[in-house]
């Protein structure tokens, strides 16, 4: 049976050559699967959050049923238990979320103050333990919640990396410097999303080395093709398409 971690990789490999190539392939897989081949392709779903939805999220497609029934099926099977972490609870909480944007014809309850199944509750996750923590450990917490990491992000997460952008530049150079690229890669797309990097950063320069040098593992590519595509459309943001 092939291991979670080869469902992980595979997954997140389909969704960075559907950002990559721009086409209309699903990313839930070709074909049907079934027995452990299914169970596997939740749990890899669920470890890569809001992210399965991300081509949909970036290219302003209609999202495909198939997909989101995935992506609820993981919720379903996996709800952030009594002690989970605050990553976890935040990763869940940002694919209700994101299924709710875009199954919803605004994005919000309707006017009847009815709310979707699954969809999230008011108050977020709490985000103190990001407001307190050092550059360093800010950083590696940001790079585990890259999924919140996406154009108008409008969490609390979101909102922390912008008071702490120039942290988050910091917490990017030193990820460089380690060669520790998924941190990089992460960092980097945060920076994107809340257009946070100075000038000084030369930060699209940063993603292609990042991407250079990382980008066999899927899940460095996925942060760093989405952080330049947040690069590449926000038009005070980065230089040139991306590629």
């Amino acid at each position: 049976m092939k291991q979670l971690s080869g469902a992980i990789h595979d997954l997140a490999s389909e969704v960075v050559s559907v950002l990559r190539d721009g086409d209309h392939r699903s990313v839930a897989g070709a074909g049907a699967v079934r027995g452990d081949e299914a169970v596997l392709r939740v749990a890899a779903v669920r470890a890569l959050g809001a992210d399965v939805l991300l081509p949909t999220t970036l290219l302003r497609r209609p999202p495909e049923e198939p997909v989101l029934a995935l992506v609820r099926e993981a919720m379903r099977t996996y709800p952030p238990g009594p002690d989970a972490s605050s990553a976890t609870v935040w990763s869940h909480w940002a694919m209700e979320r994101t299924v709710l944007r875009l199954t919803s014809t605004d994005g919000v309850p309707d006017r009847g103050g009815r709310r979707p199944t699954g969809a999230p509750p008011t108050a977020q996750p709490d985000v103190s333990d990001l407001e307190s923590a050092p550059w360093q450990r800010l950083t590696h917490q940001l790079a585990v919640l890259g999924a919140l990491a996406v154009p108008e992000a409008d969490s609390a997460v979101a909102e922390v990396a912008r008071r702490r952008s120039l942290d988050v530049s910091r917490g990017f150079v030193r990820a460089v410097r380690r060669r520790d690229w998924f941190q990089a890669a992460g960092a980097g797309r945060w920076l994107a999303a809340v257009r946070g990097a100075p000038g000084t950063l030369g930060l699209d320069t940063g993603l292609d080395f990042v991407l250079h040098m990382g980008g066999a593992d899927p899940r460095v590519a996925l942060h760093t093709h989405a952080a330049r595509w947040m690069r590449a459309t926000d038009p005070g943001g980065g230089e040139g398409a991306p590629s």
